[in-house]
């Protein structure tokens, strides 16, 4: 279920008040957040962010295309290291066994 409309996003108040200081000063550095459930409004656009993803600080500078986003989906929590060989040859044979036996059946 999504959020009414007449609640309008959220963004943490700290949040709107940082950008707006810093969209007045001329040496940018990134806004440091651990804010993820913001959403990106058109405030935020061309605004950089370090937002925290549980372990460290991932850079996001915000574009037209992510208004109406979280600043979490620019921010991977979970890393996937692949498959070890073991689990791709197991797959491999439990699939092809699978299949032989469907062919049988028919």
């Amino acid at each position: 279920m999504t959020r009414s409309i007449w609640k309008g996003p959220f963004v943490e108040e700290s949040l709107i008040k940082k950008v707006e200081k810093i969209k007045n000063e001329t040496n940018r550095k990134p806004i440091k957040t651990w804010s993820r459930k913001s959403t990106i409004i058109p405030d935020f656009v061309g605004v950089s962010f370090l937002i925290y993803n549980g372990k460290k600080f991932i850079p996001l500078t915000v574009s037209e295309d992510m208004v109406g986003h979280k600043l979490g989906e620019f921010a991977p929590t979970r890393t996937f290291a692949g498959h070890t060989p073991a689990d791709k040859k197991a797959a491999k044979e439990g699939s092809s066994d699978a299949s032989s036996v469907n062919k049988g059946d028919k």
